[in-house]
């Protein structure tokens, strides 16, 4: 399990440049917003991105949703000034791109530290390369500070030489090693974004294999992804209801000293009531973040 009950189904990314886009995200359905320094910038533009986001998420005007600031990297000529203004800014956190060492989280982190970040400021790691993949473990392990782990399919595909297919199954492999690094150390995992704004089917159909692999939302490209993976990634309302049933009925089962009970012809044991919890939990949090 996470260690924070609440909802990063959708995570979308905010050109850093645009400050009208950002304004408009404030008004959407989206649980967190990576407001994004690196990929979505052009060079001559980063200094003036860098003090938009900074402002914007200095400002406190996104309600309960994450904020993110996706710095540019250490090795840039961008990343250690990235840092130093989003640690003051005192976002939800700051995402580190192409993370392959815990090196680079304790470098991150000090950078942090020196320039006053307040505790609630986390750390998430981009895993987008195959050296980060193999050291997901190290990477998890790095910091407490460390909170999510977002895969970057697209450049984790361009470095294996591989290709997008409707299976993933090129990233299959990727996608599991972070999965199990970041559920032994309990951290978010966010999955990959989706290319083709065309192909809603295509794009729904990621949700749920997402959904099945085991991450906790996804990373998106475009508002218009928001509504079907805020619907995915969400407990449905009769999976409340039997998820409630099961604590209800297990509890009651305790009190008359069993330790299993049959909900609907099916056996039920403590596993299956943590499930339930959890879901109760999410659904309780998502109802929390929409008031």
């Amino acid at each position: 399990m996470t260690k924070n009950i609440r909802p990063r189904r959708s995570v979308l990314y905010m050109p850093g440049s645009n400050a009208r886009a950002q304004e408009k995200a404030k008004t959407l359905a989206a649980d967190a917003l990576i407001l994004d320094l690196e990929d979505a910038v052009a060079p001559d533009a980063k200094a003036e991105a860098r003090d938009i986001v900074c402002a914007n998420a200095a400002s406190g005007g996104y309600g309960k949703r994450d904020i993110i600031i996706r710095v540019n990297g250490l090795d840039t000529p961008w990343g250690k000034d990235d840092i130093i203004a989003a640690a003051k800014a005192g976002p939800d956190a700051i995402l580190l791109p192409k993370v392959e060492s815990a090196a680079q989280v304790h470098k991150l982190e000090k950078i942090m530290t020196e320039a006053g970040s307040p505790g609630k400021t986390k750390i998430w790691c981009m895993m987008e390369t195959p050296l980060g993949i193999l050291k997901a473990e190290e990477i998890a392990a790095a910091s407490p500070r460390i909170d999510c782990f977002v895969m970057g399919t697209s450049d984790l595909v361009k470095d294996l030489q591989a290709q997008h297919t409707p299976m993933r199954l090129p990233v299959i492999t990727s996608l599991g090693l972070c999965l199990l690094a970041g559920r032994a150390y309990g951290l978010t995992v966010l999955d990959g974004v989706y290319l083709d704004l065309a192909d809603d089917d295509g794009f729904h159909a990621s949700c749920v294999q997402g959904l099945e692999l085991g991450f906790d939302g996804k990373t998106l490209i475009h508002p218009k992804q928001l509504a079907s993976t805020n619907e995915v990634f969400a407990p449905s309302e009769a999976e409340v209801a039997h998820s409630r049933k099961i604590i209800e009925a297990f509890e009651a089962a305790e009190k008359e000293g069993k330790g299993v009970v049959l909900v609907d012809g099916k056996l039920v044991e403590n596993l299956h009531v943590e499930i339930a919890k959890a879901k109760v939990a999410m659904a309780d949090a998502i109802a929390a973040a929409a008031e």
